[in-house]
């Protein structure tokens, strides 16, 4: 015998108790069971009388191109026809003369309204910063930070930021492997953490913050700056990796690398903090946004 789902909602009890004297709840008002069509249809005429204001659907096995057709009571979807094939309406909702479906809370109206006379905001900042950092590991709490990069586009101009940091403890091999930085470098361009810190501050003033996993370069530079009193790091940030990941859902990872080829970047990630930013840059203006 074929199966049969009715699912009820805000109906009496003794309905609800009705129907399980031939149908199993498997959930909250859902029933399911396996009968003929004499007792569907006295099932479903039960249902129609003692409903009261409640609202009921009923699914079942028919012969017709679905293989299934339904019925539907006291709800706002209807059942239509469309030769022979049994389709679901749903009604729109009421529109205002303001343009919100009825409904809507005061502070719902009001927050539309704010919305719809406000000023946009840019996709894209005309000015901002795209930074990057090169560290002699992964853990902002026990790492370091080896070099800063930035570049800053400002209206179609571009300024640069470049500076190795200084520092007593040593870079391990794998990281000097990856980024070039060795221990002679940085003896010999390496400069105070503090000055840095403070003359990379400086250059990125009130920017927008534009970065590849950008919360990574953040948690290190907000833990330097809170070390020398430089303040709390507030500018606002734009994540590329994000964007690429809502633009490109099927790409193969989301290594840099591959998001500047996907994207026909010519630049290379070399792993050093000015080249890494120039690159990011290249791939921000390919993006259609932030």
């Amino acid at each position: 015998m074929p199966m049969t789902v009715i699912t009820l909602r805000n109906v009496p009890q003794s309905l609800r108790g009705d129907i399980t004297r031939w149908m199993q709840e498997v959930a909250t008002g859902v029933y399911v069971g396996n009968f003929n069509s004499r007792v569907r249809a006295y099932l479903w005429h039960r249902v129609q009388e003692t409903m009261g204001s409640g609202e009921a659907s009923m699914c079942y096995a028919a012969r017709n191109e679905l293989g299934y057709d339904f019925a539907v009571e006291n709800a706002s979807r209807k059942v239509l026809d469309y030769d022979g094939i049994p389709l679901i309406f749903v009604p729109k909702k009421p529109v205002e003369k303001n343009g919100l479906a009825k409904g809507f809370s005061n502070a719902a109206k009001y927050h539309h309204a704010h919305v719809a006379t406000g000023k946009k905001k840019k996709e894209k900042p005309d000015c901002y910063t795209v930074i990057d950092i090169e560290t002699d590991g992964l853990d902002e709490k026990k790492n370091h930070i080896l070099e800063i990069g930035a570049v800053r586009f400002d209206h179609g101009k571009e300024t640069y930021f470049t500076e190795l940091i200084a520092g007593s403890t040593p870079i391990p091999a794998k990281i000097s492997e990856l980024t070039g930085i060795t221990e002679k470098l940085r003896q010999d361009e390496g400069k105070e953490e503090s000055k840095v810190l403070g003359a990379f501050r400086a250059f990125i003033g009130e920017d927008d913050l534009v970065g590849y996993h950008i919360s990574f370069d953040i948690g290190f530079l907000s833990k330097a700056f809170a070390k020398y009193g430089l303040g709390r790091l507030e500018n606002h940030t734009h994540d590329l990796l994000r964007a690429v990941k809502k633009e490109q859902p099927f790409q193969e990872n989301y290594k840099l690398e591959t998001s500047l080829q996907t994207y026909g970047v010519k630049e290379k990630v070399l792993h050093r903090a000015l080249q890494d930013a120039i690159a990011t840059h290249r791939l921000a203006q390919k993006l259609k946004k932030f």
